[in-house]
């Protein structure tokens, strides 16, 4: 049978990429509506609507350090200052402002009190009873240990707009702005349809021929952390009428659909051939990538998305995370999403291969000195044991030359 896509060469890798950014581009969030959630519920979620700061932040002029407040000049003069209070974060200042000559103890997250311009920490001054003075070593300076009400943000500042994931520092700042609950785009809606006759179910023995099903729950976990909701399928032989009625089913329902297997050059590599019989367009068939290289990527008819994946489990892996991951991320509300991709310093050799942009499962470790990564032994990309291993995949360019240890490397975590 004919294959049904175009027959033109496979893309590079940032070919298909913009490819998948330009679609990407034409879709809109996906269903259901934005929701409200308690706060903790919406970690990892999408902001469907911006945090905007209730009031100035810091509302006071704050003391970043435990120490004593007074005005700079006075310090400046060299003799002791008498300590006339004590200022505790949490309580206010009703002494009026410091007198000349005066200074007042105070606590980190404290508010400046009236009249005071820097604060001097207690490890620069000597102290005598009610009296302080600084070290001969040290200066105060206006604004010294102290920031200005309203330096981090004014009130009705967005603070995180809307298309924004929701991590733990952004969980900080809406609980900062009074957010108890927020508004979140809804959970985009995966199926998930592996294919192949070697296939059988998790639990099930399989025969010597047969393998279980592991790419449906890999790809499912990887939906998961996105926060969209994944729907399994039942797997489904390589025979041409039972793979259109099943993808028929699959897309009934959903935003996005992963197929994976069936995508190769084979005698029954029957995935595209169903795609086109049922109207699917194709945005590009094959990238210049390893493993990988066979993905297909197009939309049905009405404009949803899917992607077909190669039957290989570590080819399914790397797709998702270059081309899945953003889309999908666009459909849950998430505007400027990109492939986590990040420098380290290369620990192995690893040998060149012109003509395909590689993705090497390999662990990357940290210290204060820089991350450092080494490239596994591995058996290809049906090798999951040793990409199980990996918390990341080592990026070696298309041009083909060798990477040495020592040499900078482009790492995509994983």
């Amino acid at each position: 049978m004919d294959r049904l896509s175009p027959a033109e060469a496979p893309l590079t890798f940032g070919e298909a990429a913009a490819a998948v950014a330009r679609e990407t581009e034409k879709l809109t969030p996906a269903r259901p509506e934005p929701e409200p959630v308690d706060l903790l519920d919406a970690q990892g979620r999408v902001l469907a609507e911006p945090v905007v700061a209730d009031r100035d932040q810091p509302p006071f002029a704050r003391s970043t350090r435990d120490g004593f407040a007074a005005r700079a000049r006075n310090w400046a003069v060299g003799g002791p200052l008498e300590v006339v209070g004590l200022l505790r974060a949490g309580e206010p200042w009703s002494a009026g402002e410091v007198p000349a000559g005066a200074c007042v103890e105070i606590m980190t997250g404290a508010p400046v009190p009236p009249g005071a311009d820097s604060v001097v920490m207690l490890e620069h001054v000597s102290r005598d009873g009610t009296q302080v003075r600084l070290v001969p070593e040290r200066a105060a300076g206006a604004g010294d240990n102290i920031v200005p009400a309203g330096a981090e943000a004014r009130a009705g500042a967005t603070l995180l707009p809307a298309g924004s994931r929701l991590h733990a520092h952004g969980v900080a700042v809406a609980a900062a702005c009074g957010y108890a609950r927020v508004r979140v785009y809804g959970r985009p809606r995966v199926a998930i349809l592996a294919t192949g006759d070697e296939l059988v179910e998790i639990g099930d023995t399989p025969l010597p021929y047969q393998i279980r099903n592991s790419n449906t729950y890999t790809l499912a976990a990887q939906v998961r952390a996105l926060r969209a909701t994944p729907l399994l399928r039942a797997p489904v032989a390589d025979q041409a009428e039972a793979l259109q009625a099943a993808i028929r089913e699959a897309v009934a329902g959903c935003d996005l659909l992963l197929l994976s297997g069936g995508v190769s050059m084979g005698k029954y590599d029957l995935v595209e051939p169903a795609l086109g019989a049922l109207g699917g367009r194709f945005h590009f068939t094959g990238a210049r990538i390893q493993p990988g290289k066979p993905i297909v990527f197009g939309s049905m008819e009405g404009g949803l998305p899917f992607f077909g994946l190669p039957g290989n489990p570590v080819s399914t892996i790397v797709c998702f995370a270059l081309f899945v991951a953003p889309l999908l991320a666009w459909l849950g509300g998430e505007r400027g999403y990109r492939p986590p991709f990040v420098q380290a310093r290369l620990e192995t050799r690893v040998r060149g291969k012109a003509g395909l942009t590689r993705f090497l499962p390999a662990r990357l470790t940290h210290d204060v000195a820089g991350s450092s990564v080494a490239a596994l032994a591995w058996q290809g990309s049906g090798d999951l044991a040793s990409t199980a291993q990996a918390n990341c995949f080592l990026v070696a360019p298309e041009r083909g030359e060798d990477l040495l240890p020592g040499d900078p490397a482009t790492v995509l975590l994983a």
